[in-house]
């Protein structure tokens, strides 16, 4: 499976970019490939609030449905309209293939999360 180094992750295979006050989240290409090929992905709505541990996107795939839930508490700026249209782009790039956008989040809460180390060690106990 492919982790990049400049992420931050989730136990749960969430990954976490931070652009200057812009945090940008997504799943990582282990959640993609469990899950299957994407078919829908309901976004939130831009403003909403989230608290880290909160369901904010939920995904749908041929195998299953699945939450995906914020890694840190922000407010929605921007969802991935794209991924909307066609969630299949989650499954050809899951690092490029960004979901939502929050802003006002606590940098503090970054620090919490997962290194790309840490979380290649989380999933070599997967497999």
């Amino acid at each position: 499976m492919n982790v990049l180094e400049n992420l931050k992750y989730t136990e749960k295979h969430e990954w976490v970019k931070i652009e200057g006050s812009t945090a940008f989240i997504g799943i990582t290409d282990y959640a993609q490939n469990a899950l299957g090929d994407l078919v829908f992905i309901q976004l939130p709505k831009i403003g909403k609030k989230y608290s880290k541990g909160d369901s904010c996107v939920t995904l749908e795939s041929v195998k299953a449905a699945e939450d995906v839930y914020s890694p840190i508490s922000g407010e929605v700026s921007e969802v991935n309209l794209a991924v909307e249209k066609d969630p299949s782009l989650v499954n050809k790039n899951a690092y490029e293939s960004w979901i939502v956008k929050l802003i006002n989040f606590d940098p503090n809460e970054i620090n919490s999360l997962l290194s790309s180390e840490a979380y290649k060690d989380l999933l070599k106990g997967l497999s």
